[in-house]
């Protein structure tokens, strides 16, 4: 046989082992991450609810974190220190994350129960917002994205009456630090019948964006599409309410899901067209699947797609702070490894960084940890437990049967 004329099938044995030594040096790189960072700690300790990293310009590396409180703020500190930054508080509702613009690494966007999402430059101190984007009256949103071309953004609402809304406006002009409020392009009110608790548009197609809720759904939609019924791509049960969303798989053609209840679905949506299933697992408690050693997970936080890999992974944890990373396969889940010594208290968040694989954690303890492969933290000092009573309201659902401008 000559060099050219090899057995495909040993093309293909050849490829998959290539495939499993990269996913291998990954699950290793994952579960050598130590902390290099930690915040200091803040004048009024908060839950830190949600973490995102600004995109990086052009070969530099992200500048800015901003983390989203359980005390109606944000805050923003530099992403290689932590030192914190400034902190905008002028929130009258709670805040349901935030989020940076692709282009623009300064502006930074974030949600509000009173009906409005709104974007601050983060080189600025000053408690204004450069734009404010208004729902429709009684609107309570409590989640949102904003689409990898900057151009649309979309929250979701709390059940009110009977109506349920993913509330869409155009968000061009935030580099240009406009100052009015910008009404709705219109809303999606057909495809929820509950509180909608996630929103995440796709990585690289601005036009797709998924969303779940406490009814149990998780639709796809394509938002080119003329109206509502046209747009919605597909829908997937997972027959629990949804805690967490994301996009993982070669092109990013899957989409999967935690639950409240700790469960986790997983579906192809490349196999929509085909006679195949697209359902490619199902889990209806992860804490009974994965066996931690010498310790148990108690909770689950969210998922991050290895891009490199090619590999999705799953983030739990413990009521004493220690995080399990969890290796998802159609075969089932494994555990990877388990982060200690680091937090103190329940982890509510994170942020997953591919350039120079570091991981991001916030948590009930108000702590901001930066993790990164095989670092010693230089400050061996660690800071004792700051475990704080809650300070999330419980929410208040606005009864207002006003709300009648809506478009498929």
């Amino acid at each position: 046989m000559g060099c050219c004329d090899k057995d495909p099938g040993f093309l293909a044995s050849l490829g998959t082992a290539f495939e499993m030594a990269a996913v291998e040096k990954v699950e290793e790189q994952l579960a050598s991450l130590r902390i290099a960072k930690r915040s200091a700690p803040s004048e009024e300790p908060a839950y830190l609810l949600d973490i995102d990293l600004s995109r990086p310009a052009q070969s530099e590396n992200s500048r800015f974190v901003a983390v989203s409180c359980s005390n109606k703020s944000i805050r923003v500190y530099n992403r290689e220190t932590l030192h914190f930054l400034r902190e905008y508080s002028s929130h009258p509702g709670i805040l349901s994350g935030v989020r940076f613009a692709r282009a623009c690494d300064n502006a930074v966007f974030s949600a509000c129960s009173d009906g409005t999402v709104k974007c601050w430059d983060v080189r600025s101190a000053t408690q204004k917002p450069v734009q404010v984007f208004s729902g429709y009256p009684s609107n309570v949103f409590i989640s949102f994205d904003i689409n990898c071309s900057d151009l649309i953004i979309c929250a979701g609402t709390e059940k009110v009456e009977q109506d349920t809304f993913l509330v869409f406006w155009d968000a061009r002009g935030i580099t240009d630090c406009a100052s009015s409020a910008k009404e709705p392009l219109g809303v999606y009110s057909e495809s929820h019948n509950d509180d909608i608790t996630k929103i995440c548009f796709h990585p690289v197609e601005p036009n797709l964006v998924v969303s779940g809720s406490t009814d149990g759904l998780v639709n796809v939609f394509d938002i080119n599409k003329d109206n509502e019924d046209d747009a919605l791509i597909s829908t997937c049960n997972s027959d629990s309410s949804v805690s967490f969303i994301g996009w993982s798989g070669r092109d990013y053609k899957q989409v999967y899901c935690l639950t409240h209840d700790e469960g986790f679905c997983w579906w192809d949506t490349a196999q929509l067209d085909t006679e195949e299933p697209i359902t490619l697992l199902r889990v209806l408690d992860v804490r009974d699947s994965v066996c931690a050693e010498n310790q148990s997970l108690h909770y689950m936080v969210g998922g991050l797609y290895h891009e490199k890999a090619e590999k999705l992974f799953l983030i739990g944890g413990t009521s004493t702070g220690n995080i399990h990373l969890i290796s998802c396969g159609t075969d089932g889940l494994s555990l990877v490894g388990t982060l200690g010594g680091g937090h103190s208290a329940t982890v509510r968040s994170f942020c997953w960084n591919l350039a120079d694989e570091s991981l991001l954690t916030g948590g009930e303890d108000a702590q901001l940890l930066l993790w990164k492969p095989r670092v010693v933290e230089r400050s061996l000092t660690k800071k004792a437990s700051l475990k704080i009573a809650s300070s999330v309201q419980k929410r208040v659902r606005v009864r207002n049967s006003s709300l009648k401008s809506r478009k498929k």
